[in-house]
């Protein structure tokens, strides 16, 4: 399995200094797929876990541009990882058919970049299923 397929920490660039705050950019050609959707979450209470999820297609990058995230991913394999996102520099690409679960500080901001505009049909919401489908979906 190839680390495109895996979910992985991304660093973007941090240009600036302390004196006068940074900068970080994503831009075509610093992304791992074309951008069609950027939404972001925030005032998630910290006893609330999200995610709970996977998605047939689509494919993202999670950033905590403020406060901690702990994302916890699971791929079709059991392979599964926990990352914790905290600098604003830094995301997570989730890559599709990885389950995964998301708590926040109260404080969290996170920035999704999608590679998919919103489809319901592109989720799988039941965690029983997405473990059936191991022999159903091959990743390459």
């Amino acid at each position: 399995m190839t680390k495109k397929n895996r979910p992985h920490i991304l660093e973007f660039q941090r240009i600036g200094d302390p004196s006068l705050g940074y900068i970080s950019v994503a831009e075509k050609g610093t992304l791992p797929f074309e951008v069609n959707r950027v939404y972001w979450t925030y005032f998630t209470p910290q006893d609330v876990q999200r995610g709970g999820h996977a998605h047939y297609k689509l494919e993202q990058i999670l950033l905590a541009v403020a406060g901690k995230i702990i994302v916890k991913t699971e791929l079709l394999n059991g392979e599964k990882a926990e990352f914790i996102l905290e600098k604003p520099n830094t995301g997570l690409y989730i890559p599709r058919m990885c389950w995964r679960e998301m708590q926040y500080t109260h404080n969290a901001v996170q920035i999704c970049i999608a590679s998919l505009a919103y489809s319901e049909d592109d989720y799988i919401r039941d965690y029983r299923t997405f473990n059936t489908m191991n022999s159903v979906y091959e990743i390459q």
